[in-house]
């Protein structure tokens, strides 16, 4: 279990963050959610069916963070094993229905949009202001973050100790990204949350990738 477990730590955030990046080159993502709806939607349909299923493997790796929450609660074992497993799925799940749109949703919007481009825009806004900002970012950011914080203290016993306060750091600044949309942000949103989550998620990816290597190592 504890090799599966080093495995899917080192392989599903390179995974994650590799389709990350094909959506940016090839989608201009995320900074294309900033554009107005006729314009995401046309750059969409360009994109054609490679850009769907880019967009369908981004939402797997998502989903694929499961086994990954489950793992690391059996390895570390204790009282906060149960905790850290129920952060963990919730968290994949979340962000799995954030995206999920895009795969599924957003192909037939862009499909139909000529016939009544208005409503087609306003429905695109909505969902995207649901499932994305609500549900994927918001909810996605608070419970990835809490699962960080709790594995963080979990580990005390057994990682080194800037291991910990790495991913402590980490997960403070993805609860901080949280707030990018919260109050008075909820217009138009909080550009230094929007910065410090994008470089948050990058270095998450990294320290998961360096938990995966030292459980493989038996640190």
């Amino acid at each position: 279990m504890t090799t599966v477990t080093g495995v899917l730590l080192t392989v599903v955030p390179v995974l994650f963050t590799l389709f990350y990046a094909l959506l940016g080159a090839t989608f201009s993502y995320p900074g294309i959610l900033r554009e107005p709806a006729s314009e995401v939607l046309e750059r969409f349909a360009a994109g054609g069916t490679r850009l769907v299923l880019i967009w369908w493997a981004f939402t797997m790796s998502a989903v694929a963070f499961v086994p990954v929450a489950l793992g690391v609660a059996a390895v570390i074992e204790g009282p906060l094993a149960s905790v850290s497993a129920a952060l963990g799925v919730l968290a994949a799940l979340v962000q799995a229905l954030g995206l999920v749109r895009w795969p599924f949703l957003v192909p037939y919007l862009a499909r139909e949009r000529h016939r009544a481009p208005e409503t087609v825009d306003l429905v695109f806004d909505v969902a995207n202001r649901y499932l994305g900002v609500a549900v994927g970012e918001h909810l996605g950011y608070l419970l990835t973050a809490s699962w960080t914080i709790v594995v963080s203290v979990a580990v005390i016993p057994i990682a080194p100790l800037a291991f910990v306060i790495a991913g402590a750091v980490i997960g403070a600044s993805l609860l901080f990204g949280a707030l990018e949309f919260v109050g008075p942000n909820e217009r138009s949103g909080w550009h230094l949350a929007g910065t410090v989550v994008a470089i948050g998620y990058t270095a998450w990816a990294v320290w998961l990738v360096v938990g995966g290597v030292l459980l493989l190592l038996g640190r």
